[in-house]
């Protein structure tokens, strides 16, 4: 039995449907229903899709042609470059040169200074002080002679001359940082005028001079003497080793002293006992006497140094 369809007024007008029966199948859905608003999130329609295409094709040949420019570019500063000279090579001129401006242009120490500056932490100022005496007024005096000593181990081993602290009953040091002490003569060597002393006290960071073998010393080598002349200093001077195995007897007729290192660094009353250096201040001797044939007791260019073997042998060391 068929039945009448109903339609409402929002439906579109026109040819009704075929009318449907019980036993008949349901009609599919219609193509309006199927573009229904809320169905079109499912996907892009076809013109959407071509905008998108256009676009990534726009994209792509950008990128293209940002690709193209950057490999010109850098194909350009490879063509530069190829055509630039290369660059110099450093010769031995340009050094010389370099070091020629550095030698003009930077003030360096005098080999004097450095021989200076490598030996003052060892040297010491030596006072002898003889028995006290008192004159007719009554005011009390004693005999003072002064020298110089260089320290050669850090126990406060010291070597100086004999006639510095010959028959000195209170022998006082004076160490470069200032430290004072008294000393014993714990040997001497009479035939080289030396002697050797013992520091009672002694700085914590003594510093003992280096030693040199004198095997290898020629005439003209450059030297320097440090040490107190007249009690002023420490003081130092420079000059040059003027001949070697020199003999000197004292115009007290003393006994001769050999084997001695002439010099001509100015040496005076004070620089007894101090150390004569290499300029890498290295020691190669003990400063001894100076010769005046005036017998005046100052420097005329004449100065004798005992050899360094000589006065390390008077210490107990072994010789170079």
């Amino acid at each position: 039995m068929r039945r009448p369809a109903l339609y409402s007024s929002a439906q579109r007008q026109g040819p009704a449907p075929p009318a449907a029966t019980d036993d008949a199948e349901p009609a599919p859905p219609s193509r309006a229903r199927q573009a229904h608003p809320e169905n079109k999130a499912a996907g892009p329609s076809p013109s959407g899709t071509s905008r998108l295409m256009r676009h990534l094709s726009l994209h792509n040949i950008h990128l293209l042609w940002s690709v193209v420019g950057m490999l010109a570019l850098l194909l350009a500063i490879s063509l530069f470059s190829s055509l630039q000279p290369g660059a110099r090579k450093l010769t031995q001129k340009d050094i010389n040169a370099a070091v020629l401006k550095t030698l003009e242009t930077t003030v360096l120490p005098s080999p004097a200074v450095k021989a200076y500056e490598a030996i003052i932490p060892s040297v010491v100022r030596v006072v002898g002080l003889g028995k006290p005496t008192r004159d007719k007024d009554g005011d009390e005096h004693a005999d003072r002679s002064v020298g110089t000593g260089v320290v050669i181990t850090d126990k406060g081993i010291i070597l100086t001359n004999l006639h510095v602290v010959r028959g000195a009953q209170t022998i006082k040091l004076t160490f470069a940082d200032g430290l004072e002490s008294t000393a014993s003569i714990t040997g001497v060597q009479p035939e080289n005028d030396l002697a050797v002393l013992q520091a009672h006290k002694i700085p914590d960071d003594l510093i003992a001079a280096t030693l040199r073998s004198t095997a290898d010393l020629v005439p003209g080598d450059g030297v320097v003497a440090v040490g107190y002349p007249f009690g002023i200093g420490p003081s130092a001077s420079s000059g040059v080793i003027s001949g070697l195995k020199r003999s000197f007897r004292s115009p007290e007729g003393e006994q001769a002293i050999t084997n001695l290192i002439q010099f001509d660094a100015a040496a005076n009353p004070g620089n007894s006992g101090g150390p004569l250096v290499t300029m890498e201040g290295e020691v190669i001797g003990i400063v001894t006497a100076i010769y005046n044939p005036n017998g005046q007791r100052s420097f005329v260019g004449i100065g004798f140094a005992v050899p360094i073997e000589n006065a390390a042998a008077a210490a107990g060391m072994h010789p170079f």
